[in-house]
């Protein structure tokens, strides 16, 4: 007979996966990734009535061979038709050698947590070594995770917010306990930035060469289908271009949008010493985040594991 599932909420993941957590575990996949050890599959995407379900699956053979597959829906409308969050998905989590299922876990928490860790991870070959001041922009539920995030890896002075609604940059400020500065302009803060973040929902470029000054770091997290766009495609052929995943950037992260761009590597190009990143305080460099199925997998395995540990979730016989 088969274990038990094992059942994580939410709240569940936010007691068992810290910042350093996600970091450790997102920088081990993309190792892992690098150096052919592990199995990566292409999103799948499925229409549903006023919204759409991603689909996204990996393999990882540490710290335990698991699988992971996640089913993400988007629903734009949510909130005003039926009062539930835009974005709502689990992840099931197996074990890659006996093929049973292991654990049912709420994906939204760990996609929020892993994406920033992706930035911080990058950011750390990518962005200067004395990076202090940070741009937001977009400042949702995922601008708080990447605060955080980065504010483990450098030592922030300044962060500036940017947002359509101002009351956004204010909660942001409220979450992270520092103050957030929303300026006049977005382009007085990403000039006067090291490292910018651009997490927002739009469908056209939001920052061109014009808005960011040499040698700073740019993490583009929005772009995670073909339709959405939040740089120029000018201001990725002055950079150097780190994708997260290039098959997955090409099909649907801002390399969709500046085919003509070649990128300089990968994450796991970056982590495993194959590309130098960053070799000059001047160039202007750009991570292309879409989201990799390895950062699940990696993520969901160290929260059973943590959930075993400390006997939190609900198991159940299938």
């Amino acid at each position: 007979m088969s274990p038990p599932v094992l059942v994580l909420t939410r709240q569940d993941i936010r007691e068992l996966l810290a910042v350093s957590d996600y970091i450790s575990a997102v920088e081990s996949a993309f190792r892992q990734l690098g150096h052919g050890r592990a199995e990566l599959c292409e999103p799948m995407h499925i229409a549903g009535v006023g919204g759409m379900f991603h689909v996204k699956g990996a393999g990882l053979q540490e710290p335990a061979a698991c699988v992971a597959v996640k089913v993400n829906g988007n629903f734009p409308g949510n909130r005003a038709r039926h009062g539930l969050p835009t974005i709502q998905g689990a992840i099931i989590l197996l074990d890659a050698e006996k093929g049973c299922p292991l654990a049912l876990m709420d994906a939204v928490e760990i996609t929020i947590g892993r994406t920033a860790a992706a930035t911080a991870v990058a950011a750390r070959y990518l962005a200067r070594r004395k990076a202090k001041d940070l741009t937001v922009c977009g400042c949702g539920d995922q601008s708080i995770a990447q605060v955080k995030h980065l504010a483990a890896t450098f030592a922030l002075d300044r962060i500036f917010g940017w947002d359509a609604e101002p009351a956004k940059v204010a909660a942001l400020s409220d979450a992270f306990g520092l103050p957030v500065t929303m300026p006049g302009t977005l382009r007085e803060a990403t000039l006067d930035s090291d490292i910018i973040v651009t997490c927002t929902t739009s469908q056209s470029p939001i920052l061109g060469v014009e808005d960011v000054s040499p040698g700073t770091c740019i993490a583009a997290v929005g772009a995670d289908n073909p339709a959405k766009q939040e740089l120029h495609p000018e201001l990725l052929a002055s950079a150097s271009v780190y994708a997260d995943d290039l098959r997955q950037c090409l099909a649907m992260g801002e390399l969709h949008h500046a085919s003509d761009v070649t990128a300089a590597g990968e994450l796991a190009d970056l982590v495993t010493g194959n590309k130098p990143g960053r070799t000059d305080d001047e160039r202007i460099t750009i991570f292309d985040s879409t989201g990799v199925a390895v950062q699940d997998v990696a993520s969901a395995t160290l929260a059973y594991e943590r959930a075993l540990e400390r006997g939190l979730g609900l198991e159940v016989a299938l």
